[in-house]
């Protein structure tokens, strides 16, 4: 056990309004306060502590010199704001990070107003900043704008996309890449710091400005041949030539964890008055000053309690393996036999077992970064060659590739397979990573073929069947977390295309499940039975196409059919009630009724209290069912 770290100097910090009252010499013994502070608030609740460590200097100078929240201060992705919470008049609450009614691990507009712009996912934060840039244009404000993105996020194209646009307007912008493990960055020390000091500043583009005027009045060849040499000569010294062509003043790289080389860098950008974009490259390292940290191979990305001393975290107890591993040792399984099986994901191959595939298969496993959209049509690609690519997207990041999807894939008929991890309530992680609407936004799709597992064993068997649909898209989704511990199959078995499966059989009350939450309806029919009403559990395997004989049988011999998901209005229950509505089976008194996740947002909970939120607990199927047949609904609870 050990004693929570002492901090003087940031006891006193409640707002960046305090923290600008410091000499700049007192910003070092701050920053390794806060970063203290960082450490032992991640190692009660976990979160993602690399990033964050990687820039507490980086945050203490953006706040020092920037008159937030006046100034628009906006983070990509969100989980490296650790710090920036801790200086923002949320220390208070630092050890409720991803707890339930806690702060969330990611920015969120309606926490504070340091939170100018909410994010989770990557490479928005150009995108956003240019907006707030905009809009203090036009309404004649004077406030700065700045971004700040990490290196892993300058691999998705909306960054681009947006440097493209801010490059081509006088928007005054600033963009802070923060690059904890590119390679373009050339060596920062003391020279680089000095050359980034002295092309920052008001003289140097007082006189570069001056230059390009004076080259004007040469002929045209010679003015244009003096811009570019200016431009490449600055372009071989910082690295910065591929920023300037997007129209970016370049001014770097530097060192992010040394508070001298930050401070006038950033108090220069600050004091510029000349429009336009600037882009300042800061070099920092992920980990930065936890030697645990450092030394860890994900440098500690995303961790759960841990001993601060030694960096060891806890671990769980044994238990049942994961649903992510189940699907990669599933997939390595197949790919022993097929040689065309290749594996693609973004930025993402710890999350979603791609790994321990890479590991076995390091030709045939391909991480694009995040360019979710590339992978989808990277994928079509290989397929389109004969080859049988898995897209490993967990099922909210697979929404930012929607376009390709339908564009690339399904109109195609391109046999890609979708493994959506994720699919679900997430816990910790929030709204912005829970899988709620991938049945939706995949089940309008024709053609396409959409499996759910119900538990570990069902999810070996959805892999093999993806394998084998060789002739259109398919898609499988799973959860984040463990098994129920079921009896794992020794290979995978191809199911029938569309046929769900009966589990129990009852006479009265019917449930349908689509994916994990049959454990529940199986909880649901006990208790129904202790009350006499007999009760059929199906699993219906499948949400595209949907068994229809199977419905049709639910339909006509209960009184009540329940279908149950774990994903949004517009899904499994849509494509039930589509059939029956066109089959004439809910004009004979069938009371039907569908549970799905409720029209609103569920915030960071456990996932267990996160289905209570939802209302798609074994208690809540039993009072759907009894409120059906218009009977009191009683206390008793659902045994277990």
């Amino acid at each position: 056990m050990t004693s929570k770290p002492e901090t003087p100097l940031l006891d006193t910090i409640n707002l960046p309004a305090d923290l600008r009252k410091l000499e700049p010499k007192q910003l070092r013994q701050l920053a390794d306060e806060v970063r203290a502070e960082t450490i032992d608030a991640v190692s009660t609740t976990g979160g993602h502590l690399g990033a964050s460590l990687g820039v507490v200097e980086l945050t203490v100078a953006l706040h020092y010199v920037f008159n937030t929240p006046d100034d628009r201060l906006v983070w990509d992705v969100g989980h490296q704001a650790y710090p920036h919470k801790i200086l923002t008049g949320r220390r208070d609450r630092i050890r409720t990070l991803r707890q339930g009614d806690g702060l969330s691990g990611f920015t969120k507009r309606s926490e504070s107003e340091y939170d100018p712009f909410g994010a989770a996912h990557a490479a928005t934060s150009i995108s956003a900043a240019l907006g707030f840039a905009v809009a203090r244009d036009l309404s004649g404000g004077t406030n700065n704008s700045i971004a700040v993105i990490g290196d892993g996020s300058m691999t998705a194209g909306m960054a681009y996309e947006a440097m493209n646009n801010a490059g081509s307007m006088a928007s005054r912008l600033l963009v802070v890449l923060n690059d904890n493990d590119m390679s373009i960055a050339p060596p920062v020390g003391a020279m680089s710091a000095y050359l980034s000091k002295l092309v920052s500043s008001r003289t140097y583009r007082s006189l570069r400005h001056l230059m390009r005027d004076l080259a004007k009045k040469f002929p045209r060849p010679l003015e244009t041949a003096a811009a570019r040499a200016e431009e490449y000569a600055r372009g071989l010294v910082t690295g910065g030539t591929m920023f300037e062509e997007l129209g970016f003043y370049y001014v770097g790289p530097i060192d992010g964890h040394n508070l001298d080389h930050l401070l006038p860098v950033l108090k220069n950008v600050r004091d510029s008055e000349e429009p336009g974009p600037v882009l300042v490259h800061v070099v920092t390292k992920k980990g930065g000053g936890y030697p645990p940290a450092e030394a860890a191979k994900d440098k500690y990305h995303g961790v759960g309690k841990f001993d601060v001393v030694t960096g060891a975290q806890a671990t769980a107890p044994q238990g049942p393996p994961s649903y992510t591993k189940v699907f990669a040792q599933s997939l390595m399984a197949e790919a022993e036999k097929d040689e065309k099986i290749v594996a693609i994901t973004g930025a993402m191959p710890s999350g979603t077992g791609l790994d321990l595939f890479g590991d076995t298969y390091p030709d045939r496993c391909f991480d694009v970064g995040i360019a979710e959209q590339h992978a989808v049509t990277f994928a079509a690609g290989l397929a389109a060659e004969g080859f049988k690519p898995f897209a490993a997207i967990y099922s909210t990041f697979l929404q930012r590739a929607y376009d390709s999807i339908v564009h690339d894939v399904a109109i195609q008929s391109l046999p890609v397979r979708f493994a959506m991890d994720r699919a679900g309530m997430v816990g910790a992680d929030g709204v912005t990573h829970q899988g709620s609407f991938d049945i939706a936004y995949l089940g309008c799709l024709p053609g396409i073929v959409m499996m759910a597992a119900a538990d570990e064993a069902e999810l070996v068997h959805m892999v093999a069947t993806a394998v084998a649909i060789d002739d259109r898209p398919s898609a499988l989704r799973y959860p984040r977390g463990n098994g129920f511990g079921v009896e794992m199959p020794a290979k995978g078995e191809i199911l029938e295309i569309g046929k769900g499966r009966v589990v129990r059989e009852g006479t009265k009350v019917a449930l349908l499940s689509y994916g994990p939450r049959l454990e529940e309806c199986m909880k649901a029919a006990d208790d129904l039975a202790a009350r006499g009403l007999s009760t059929t559990v199906a699993d219906a395997r499948f949400a595209k196409p949907i068994d229809q004989a199977l419905v049709r049988q639910l339909a006509n011999e209960h009184e009540v059919l329940i279908t149950i998901e774990e994903g949004s209005i517009g899904g499994f229950a849509t494509q039930v009630m589509h059939y029956m509505a066109l089959q004439g089976l809910l004009d004979n008194g069938l009371k039907f009724r569908p549970m799905c996740f409720p029209d609103f947002f569920i915030d960071h909970e456990s996932p267990a209290k996160q289905y209570e939120l939802a209302g798609l607990t074994a208690a809540d199927i039993v009072r759907t069912a009894l409120s059906a047949l218009g009977r009191e609904i009683a206390e008793t609870p659902v045994r277990a």
